[in-house]
Parts: C-alpha cells; sequence; structure tokens
C-alpha cells in the first residue's frame, strides 16, 4: 500500500476513493494521511468517515461531492469545522445530488464532455453551483441541465479479490467503482485476496474492473474496515457510532489520527491493534452463492 500511495497519489491530485458503504478502503486513505498528502481535492459521492480523517488531517483543500455525513448518526465534525472555523485550515466545497455526481462519472469513464439529466429542476444546486448548467436538445429542443465530466487523477476501490493482472471481482453492494476507474487516470484496486487467474476467468461476469485499467494491486485484508466486505466480514456499526464522540473535539481527532494511523507502519498493525475479538465480531456465516454452466 505504502508504495502504491507514493507512486500514484501526488501532492494536489483529484483523488476519488469509492464504494457505497460496502468497501469503501479506509486502509488506502490511512496510507494517504500517513504520508501527508496534501492539497487534494477529495472526490467521492457519500464523503464520510474516511474523508472526514483525510480532512481533519488537513490532506484536502477540496471536497466535490453530493451527500455527506456519517450514515446513520449525524455530521461530519471535521467537515464543519473546516468549513465553519477554517481549522485545521479552509477546504473548498463542490456540491451536486447523487445523481448528478453519478453523471459525471458515467460521463467521465465515456470520455464525453458532460452528461445532461432532468433532476435539478425545482433544485437550488444550480444557484450555488455555476458548474450545473443548461444544453438545448439537439434532437426536441428542450432545456436540460447538464454537469461536467469528471475524470480523477486517481480512483482507489476496494474489491474483494483479483488476479495479479489487477482483474477485481466484486458481489454485493455497488457505487460507481466500474465508472470511477474507468473515469481516473491511474487506477488502484485494494483486494481481501489475491487469487489465481482461472479463478478469475472461471467467472468472468463477476469481474468488474479489468486488469488492462488498472496501475496496482494492493492486497490488504481487512482494509475497508470499519466499512465491510460482503462475505469477508461485516460492518462495524459500533465505530460509525463511536466516531461521533471522536470527531466532535480536535483534541480527540488528533489523538485517535496519532494512536490509529500516523503511529503505525501499515494496516496490519492496524489489524492486530484492532485484536481478534473485533475480527470475531465482525465474522460472517457462509452463504455460498449457486454455480453457473459457462459451457457452450
Amino acid at each position: 500500500m505504502s508504495d502504491a500511495i507514493r507512486e500514484f497519489v501526488h501532492d494536489g491530485d483529484a483523488v476519488m476513493i469509492e464504494g457505497f458503504t460496502h468497501l469503501i478502503c479506509f486502509a488506502a486513505g490511512h496510507e494517504i494521511i500517513r504520508q501527508r498528502k496534501k492539497d487534494l481535492v477529495a472526490c467521492r459521492l457519500t464523503p464520510d468517515l474516511i474523508y472526514d480523517q483525510m480532512i481533519a488531517a488537513g490532506c484536502v483543500r477540496k471536497l466535490v461531492f453530493s451527500w455527506a455525513g456519517n450514515p446513520g448518526v449525524g455530521p461530519l465534525h471535521a467537515l464543519r469545522r473546516a468549513v465553519e472555523k477554517g481549522r485545521p485550515h479552509s477546504i473548498e466545497l463542490e456540491e451536486y445530488s447523487h445523481f448528478g455526481m453519478a453523471m459525471r462519472v458515467y460521463a467521465g469513464a465515456a470520455r464525453l464532455p458532460f452528461m445532461p439529466l432532468r433532476s435539478y429542476r425545482g433544485s437550488d444546486l444550480p444557484k450555488v453551483n455555476p458548474n450545473i448548467r443548461t444544453v438545448v436538445c439537439p434532437f426536441t429542443g428542450e432545456e436540460l441541465n447538464a454537469v461536467p465530466a469528471l475524470q480523477p487523477d486517481v480512483t482507489i476501490v476496494h474489491a474483494q479479490r483479483a488476479d495479479a493482472n489487477g482483474n477485481a471481482q466484486i458481489w454485493g453492494l455497488f457505487g460507481v467503482q466500474k465508472e470511477a476507474a474507468f473515469a481516473a487516470k491511474r487506477v488502484i484496486v485494494v483486494v481481501e485476496e489475491l487469487v489465481d487467474e482461472q479463478i478469475i476467468r472461471a467467472d468472468p461476469n463477476r469481474t468488474v474492473i479489468p486488469g488492462m485499467i488498472v496501475n496496482a494491486v494492493v492486497v490488504e485484508p481487512y482494509g475497508a474496515h470499519p466499512s465491510f466486505a460482503q462475505g469477508y466480514y461485516d460492518r462495524d456499526n459500533d465505530f460509525y457510532i463511536k466516531w461521533d464522540a471522536i470527531s466532535k473535539d480536535e483534541k480527540s481527532m488528533q489523538i485517535y489520527l496519532d494512536e490509529w494511523i500516523y503511529g503505525l507502519p501499515d494496516r496490519a498493525a492496524y489489524v492486530k491493534k484492532m485484536g481478534e475479538e473485533t475480527w470475531k465480531r465482525l465474522a460472517v456465516n457462509q452463504r455460498l452463492s449457486g454455480v453457473v454452466n459457462y459451457g457452450f
């Protein structure tokens, strides 16, 4: 992970760590903090705890987002402090709807300059975001809203497994991981396990991100914690609740960063420090998918 972040994430980059509740790569975010990356444009449909931590660590110059918060708990306190009080420093905000952000990523993946959509009718977002504009349909004459393509410098995706060539397979809850990867200039895939190429080939429809667009593969078990990885470990709801109290106070936040990120050399140390009881608590039962016949 340290090598991948050092080589492919640069100061000032637009970075997208994708995953919708599921498969959010906290391990990559922690390494970005550990390496003290700065001036990042953090892009994400639903920035949650990992972006709050990156903002608290002073890594983020600008947030490009839709909804932001601690899911099921409340606001992101480091984000609020940065916006309302300029601590640790002020950040810019560029806000869209969920669908608007998704359409930006879709346009970026398709190498289109923009994407039209109807969903901003009646919304005040176009009044505060000059990047939400209007176009006239050349076929119907209808006026539509439009959002610009998003093409991040680097996208980081967590997946359940991949082969050494970077062909990554995901199952369970999806976000826009595929489109975010295709839209990016560089792609880091982080996986729970590295598997033989034949395992990937045996189940091709589960391959969401092809190796041809991947720059680095990182094997990082439990790399999505406190998020979850379907079939590997459950979501750590207790941590999301605890984060609200930790992040409300700047001193508590700094203690967390020092103890759990700066004070640890890597994710393996984090996993060990979490302790066996944590992983037993988050263990999942086996529920295997059916077998399909790819013969012809």
